[in-house]
């Protein structure tokens, strides 16, 4: 009775490995799931980006806004009636508040000429 048991408990656990351990066990599905939603993550992360490079496209393509701001801010132009102005920190000077920083840099831009 004994030696029936012994044998019945070896083959439970030859055939246990496979199950766990063999080629689609469970550790390899669990490993199959985990990658799989680290790609599924990745995925979504692309497909967020690609929607931002395809609106920024179709407005380049459509409206001549898009273009003018890239125009100023990547290349520095201005138009034919505008005046450019840039104020300069200069070294020794005290810093403004930030407040005050930004207004600076509102207005160190493009103000509008009409002749």
């Amino acid at each position: 009775m004994r030696a029936i048991t012994i044998i019945l408990l070896v083959i439970l656990l030859l055939l246990q490995y496979p199950l766990w351990l063999g080629k689609g066990g469970w550790l390899k599905v669990w490993d199959l799931h985990r990658q799989v939603e680290v790609q599924q993550q990745a995925n979504q992360q692309t497909q967020t980006r690609n929607a931002v490079l395809d609106a920024e496209v179709r407005d380049l393509k459509q409206g001549t806004e898009a273009i003018e701001e890239r125009a100023r801010s990547e290349l520095g132009m201005i138009k034919r009636d505008e005046v450019f102005y840039q104020i300069l920190d200069h070294p020794g000077a005290p810093k403004p508040a930030p407040s005050l920083q930004a207004a600076q840099s509102a207005v160190s831009g493009v103000i509008h000429h009409t002749p």
